[in-house]
């Protein structure tokens, strides 16, 4: 091949992306990232992962204050109020502070950053800007956005029906806000809005929470989440929407059919998921078309069937998580520069961050069933875990599935204040092939929320301890 710009162009410098071009670089190759925002980071550092948490962080702090809880332990706080401005400012010097840090990393690493949106000339040249670049491989790292609703208009702009974006900025706490979509991303947000204030009502077209996770978390989801005041409408859908004098009226009637009735509110965030970027990346110009999901498919390598060009993140097959694309960017870097870089797909943890959190990781009960395990299970309550029940957090459980001949983890489930940080855990354990054995004989300090995971895991060779 005739000498290049580059060695490896990434394009597109989310989680998958600014991971997959420091990786490359500090592996001696000459690397640059194409990215058009003004910022590093993609989605997940600017408008979704960490904006979030600082919103989930600064309205449970509020909630705490303003509802009780700090009073149950004698923290009397008078007279709380809410400076909703303070605390997006604080959601906001968050954002800058780590969307810099990956500038800083770039600078660091020799990483030339390439402002712009990336389309293909051929397999080894992209056009920026009119301008072309050339590198021996190319790594396309272009995430996903939010899926539209057909009759729901999406406008972030101080409109009144927003998608995830517009949630993270709203000017004030609304008196009615309907979430459509009852996963990940509308829980959050929706919880939100409710402990600063809100009415919530969440819609969601399947019977029930938190799609693709452990059915007894997804029974639990909807006991949680109606005990902390979101109204549920499992089982519906969403048909149309229009927007007057400030206000939406909503057009809604059962899953299945039925007769349709209207729903008024003064925000309305639409969640229903995301879908890849791969428009505008004139991925014909190299012979590589997408999937029926919009995806690029790839090898075991995140190699595309193009020579020379990659795919990694959200845009490929695969859960659509942070984490899972900073491996492949790590991987897919490795690969490139002549070395092994892999990535168990079947142990990625997912983690919802409410209060308390959801998180799972590997194969659900049924999933295991269905690939022909004899399964077994056991869940512990967290209302039996010292910790958690002394800091008057009892919601939730863990659980274990094992399959029962060999007793290794298949999987494992867990409610939690802490489910986020107690997932890894598990996730390491499988990692190494562990039995649920392995994680019952290991000595786990006390008191902490991790015993319980402990315990779930004593429970599935039946014998748990305080249960």
């Amino acid at each position: 091949m005739a000498e290049t710009d580059f060695d490896v162009i990434v394009i597109g410098a989310g989680p998958g992306g600014y991971v997959a071009a420091i990786r490359a670089a500090q592996l001696g190759l000459k690397t640059a990232c194409v990215e058009s925002r003004e910022t590093l980071g993609g989605t997940c550092l600017n408008v979704g992962c960490i904006p979030s948490k600082a919103l989930l962080h600064g309205s449970e702090l509020f909630d705490e204050a303003a509802h009780g809880t700090m009073a149950k332990f004698g923290v009397i706080a008078k007279d709380v109020s809410l400076d909703l401005d303070a605390m997006m400012g604080e959601k906001m010097t968050a954002v800058k502070e780590l969307t810099g840090g990956i500038e800083f990393l770039f600078k660091k690493n020799k990483v030339t950053w390439i402002k712009g949106k990336g389309s293909f000339v051929d397999a080894s040249t992209i056009k920026v800007d009119g301008k072309d670049y050339t590198a021996k491989d190319i790594v396309i790292a272009t995430g996903s956005s939010v899926t539209p609703l057909p009759g729901v208009e999406v406008d972030n702009d101080g409109g009144v029906i927003v998608d995830s974006t517009g949630a993270l900025k709203l000017p004030k706490v609304p008196e009615h806000m309907v979430v459509i979509g009852g996963g990940v991303i509308g829980l959050e947000l929706g919880s939100v809005w409710r402990r600063l204030g809100a009415r919530v009502t969440v819609v969601e077209f399947l019977d029930k929470l938190l799609p693709g996770m452990d059915d007894d978390v997804r029974k639990e989801a909807a006991k949680v989440f109606k005990k902390q005041g979101l109204e549920l409408k499992l089982s519906t859908k969403v048909t149309g929407a229009t927007v007057k004098d400030g206000k939406a009226t909503l057009t809604i009637e059962p899953s299945a059919g039925g007769d349709a009735e209207t729903m008024e509110a003064d925000a309305v965030l639409v969640a229903i998921g995301r879908r890849p970027n791969t428009d505008g990346l004139n991925l014909e110009a190299i012979g590589l078309e997408t999937n029926q999901r919009g995806q690029i498919e790839i090898d075991h390598d995140f190699a595309t069937k193009v020579e020379g060009v990659w795919a990694i993140g959200d845009c490929v097959p695969g859960l659509m998580l942070a984490h899972k694309a900073e491996d492949e960017g790590l991987a897919v870097a490795e690969n490139i520069a002549g070395e092994v870089g892999i990535v168990n797909h079947a142990v990625i943890p997912t983690v919802v961050y409410t209060m308390p959190e959801f998180a799972g990781v590997g194969m659900t009960e049924a999933a295991a069933k269905e690939a022909g395990h004899t399964v077994k299970s056991f869940k512990f309550p967290m209302m039996a875990n010292s910790r958690a029940k002394t800091n008057r957090e009892p919601d939730g459980f863990v659980k274990i599935i094992a399959d029962a001949e060999t007793d290794r983890v298949l999987g494992a489930w867990i409610i939690a204040s802490l489910a986020g940080t107690m997932i890894a855990q598990v996730a390491q354990a499988m990692e190494f092939g562990a039995t649920s054995e392995d994680i019952a004989y290991t000595c786990h300090a006390h008191p902490t929320h991790s015993e319980a995971v402990k315990e779930a895991a004593m429970g599935v060779k039946g014998l748990p301890i305080h249960i």
